[in-house]
């Protein structure tokens, strides 16, 4: 029995066709349902994502290119890594991704380009993943610190010399 390959179903997809794109480019405003909004919270593994939303530009680069650019803002539930609770938080990050014809962008490997495949570009897909590369992976709530451990010696006070340094003394003594 064979399986045909299929790429997975991206939680929140807007495609936008790169050949639609005036020459001026043309401003897109994505915005998740609450259904895109619980899976997207499932694959960046936080509590809860309340709201994600995009303001973007797409402008036609390099010739048969797409360059994307503008930021996003999510409202969402991080756990703390400091006192394992979880924190309600807003960020807000720059979105900048550049696309190439399929030929193109798997020729210069060197570029940070992604393909345009079958002439689509998913921009809630570009959304998606700049989130999850933005987001902080040891969350903390403002202003919250680790607490000392009680058995360290608080910092204004030197180490308790090692039981090794008395032998170095008689070594250097003994030359």
């Amino acid at each position: 029995m064979s399986r045909k390959h299929h790429d997975p179903v991206p939680e929140f997809s807007r495609s936008i066709e790169v050949d639609r794109i005036p020459r001026t480019g043309s401003h897109e405003k994505l915005r998740a349902d609450a259904p895109e909004c619980e899976r997207l919270a499932r694959r960046l593994a936080v509590p809860r994502l309340h709201a994600l939303s995009a303001d973007l530009h797409a402008a036609p680069w390099r010739g048969g290119g797409l360059k994307v650019t503008g930021q996003l803002t999510a409202d969402l539930d991080q756990v703390s890594v400091v006192s394992l609770e979880p924190f309600r938080s807003t960020v807000t990050f720059p979105v900048e991704r550049y696309y190439l014809p399929e030929a193109e962008a798997s020729a210069d490997a060197g570029e940070e380009a992604d393909p345009i495949r079958h002439g689509v570009v998913d921009l809630g897909e570009a959304v998606a993943e700049t989130l999850a590369l933005e987001l902080d992976p040891y969350p903390r709530r403002a202003g919250e610190v680790f607490a000392a451990d009680p058995a360290d010696p608080p910092e204004d006070e030197p180490p308790p010399p090692s039981p090794f340094s008395a032998l170095g003394k008689l070594h250097k003594k003994g030359r």
